[in-house]
């Protein structure tokens, strides 16, 4: 399926903005899952880019003011058309992180012994490396049972465990839990930030997922979508990859001056 995707981030401040540094995770790469046939990303300066540890595309801009500058907002424009594939098996190159880098505690995806005890009622000990791909689904769907979708119910700084807890959480909940659960049984497993695409889903349009390991020995990996307990398919187009969301953030930066600030999002996908 090919994809148009348009993604605008509008930041409106009430007082004039001093200083800024704003890093993005805002460009797809090709790659088993996906052909990137067009991509643009717009900024209010000029753009720095840049691969990180994760092989992930990284652009970044800094906004200097003057004294008698009254900037009070800023945009940053991502589009362009994406062919997916529906691949969701692949296997790692040899230039990426080990998968047992992605067996380490992160902040938002912690393991821990409630998450590992819940996770023994899907998915048997990895034997050699290997997990069972019929167990994981079975264990996404837990996990999508357990902490139901509820938009506005957490945070980008709520953590598995909270989310767990709460029984409640968004995509990027759902994705941290798998993951912390995964890790929690020796199982490496990583989040990933991306877009999907349906017309009855328009919350959805950023979206999250996760990788988990199906053999380390021959870094082979799936996607599995935990929001629809399902495999990525042909509405996923994958933007980044890394431990959890903190490594991925679609933008993320700091600022002096500004005074409040008001982010606003619109997402809008479409079949070419």
């Amino acid at each position: 399926m090919k994809l148009h995707v348009r993604h605008v981030t509008d930041y409106r401040y009430t007082e004039p903005l001093r200083y800024a540094l704003q890093t993005m995770w805002l460009t797809p790469l090709s790659g088993p899952a996906q052909t990137v046939h067009f991509w643009s990303l717009g900024a209010p300066e000029k753009l720095f880019e840049q691969a990180d540890a994760f092989g992930n595309k990284v652009s970044s801009y800094t906004f200097v003011g003057q004294a008698v500058d009254n900037v009070r907002w800023s945009l940053v424009n991502a589009a362009g058309d994406v062919e997916t594939l529906g691949i969701a098996e692949f296997n790692d190159a040899p230039t990426m992180p080990h998968p047992a880098f992605f067996l380490r505690a992160t902040h938002l995806a912690t393991p821990h012994e409630r998450l590992a005890e819940f996770g023994r009622g899907f998915v048997a000990p990895p034997v050699a490396g290997v997990v069972d791909l019929g167990m994981l689904l079975a264990l996404s769907q837990g996990v999508a049972g357990v902490v139901s979708y509820q938009k506005n119910s957490t945070t980008v700084t709520t953590t598995a465990l909270q989310a767990f807890d709460a029984g409640a959480g968004v995509c990027q909940d759902q994705a941290h839990v798998m993951v912390a659960i995964c890790r929690s049984l020796g199982i490496p497993a990583r989040y990933v930030s991306g877009y999907f695409y349906a017309a009855n889903e328009p919350d959805l349009a950023s979206h999250a997922w996760v990788d988990v390991c199906l053999d380390v020995a021959a870094r082979r990996w799936v996607s599995i979508d935990v929001t629809h307990s399902c495999p990525i398919d042909e509405r996923h187009v994958r933007l980044a990859m890394g431990t959890d969301y903190n490594a991925c953030p679609p933008i993320k930066g700091v600022r002096q001056g500004g005074g409040e600030e008001t982010m606003t999002v619109d997402i809008t996908i479409q079949p070419v």
